[in-house]
């Protein structure tokens, strides 16, 4: 397993990491004990990072993840979490108001039964008034760094424009990593038009997604999946390309992901113990640079698409 470190944290993280979203059952239903043992063959596996947040089924990912913490020795990962993003009872909330985000951080820290948080995330910025995430909700968590309650702050965003703005404004210092999904995948590379910025102020790049919520897979996009038609037309015809050429897109998209130095790690969800084994596997498959050449031809109409969070 390959270690990068997050921007100037500290952190050396696996470069392929395990998202906790699966945990909440956000992607399909959950048998808890099978997420439990996911997340322990992943730490067992090399995998020493672990993306979660309250937002994820409602609080319970972080319960699921909570119980297969203590059957691990916290030393053995980096946590990740997050504020501003919640939900109860099928409905979805936002706030991200200085009071909620650290109180959400010590709620965060009971259901996964740990006494510090490594990295704390806003969720999602998009939804957010940036103006409030860079004058309220940030330093509110730079208050909790300076407590050593939470170790480093970041921010998540869909827009990647987003994160220019939001880091222009605030002390430098303030964000140590930004979070980035479905941008640097086999249909989307545009995180690569960032890495300059954030590398010239020292900010960790987190990819998440590789699959991009399931398009670039041989089962295709699920029926929520917010990619235009066209977008899904195309990745439908990648994966037959790929299966023409007996390589699962899968292991492509994942062998890409993790080619690239300048990202610390590639964040994938499952609660699937074969999965996981799986995933490392194609993240330590050699990146076949001709054949992603091809597939980015094939999604050349579509290249760079993208969809509004929901």
């Amino acid at each position: 397993m390959e270690y990068r470190e997050i921007g100037k944290t500290g952190m050396k993280v696996s470069a392929i990491s395990l998202g906790a979203s699966s945990l909440g059952g956000v992607f399909h239903p959950l048998k808890e004990q099978a997420g439990i043992d996911a997340v322990c063959t992943a730490v067992d596996n090399g995998i020493n990072f672990i993306d979660v947040s309250p937002y994820y089924g409602h609080l319970k990912a972080e319960t699921v993840l909570g119980k297969a913490l203590l059957q691990i020795d916290r030393n053995r990962y980096y946590l990740s979490t997050k504020v501003g993003r919640y939900g109860k009872e099928g409905v979805n909330t936002w706030d991200y108001s200085a009071g909620k985000a650290k109180e959400s951080v010590y709620e965060s820290m009971e259901r996964l039964h740990v006494d510090y948080i490594d990295l704390i995330n806003i969720h999602d910025i998009e939804f957010a008034d940036l103006e409030q995430i860079c004058n309220e909700t940030l330093p509110a968590l730079v208050d909790l760094r300076n407590e050593g309650v939470v170790k480093h702050v970041g921010i998540t965003n869909l827009n990647l424009r987003h994160f220019r703005y939001v880091i222009d404004h605030v002390p430098a210092g303030t964000v140590e990593s930004i979070l980035s999904f479905c941008h640097y995948t086999l249909n989307d590379d545009a995180l690569a038009d960032y890495l300059d910025y954030f590398e010239a102020r020292n900010i960790g790049v987190i990819n998440a997604s590789p699959y991009s919520m399931g398009l670039l897979t041989g089962r295709g996009a699920p029926d929520w999946h917010p990619a235009p038609a066209a977008l899904q037309r195309l990745a439908r015809k990648a994966v037959a390309y790929c299966n023409t050429r007996g390589v699962s897109i899968g292991q492509l998209a994942v062998s890409f992901a993790v080619a690239n130095p300048r990202i610390a790690t590639t964040l994938f969800s499952t609660t699937s113990t074969e999965n996981v084994l799986k995933t490392i596997r194609y993240a330590a498959t050699p990146a076949d640079q001709a054949l992603i050449q091809e597939i980015q031809k094939i999604f050349e109409p579509g290249f760079r698409d993208t969809w509004v969070n929901s």
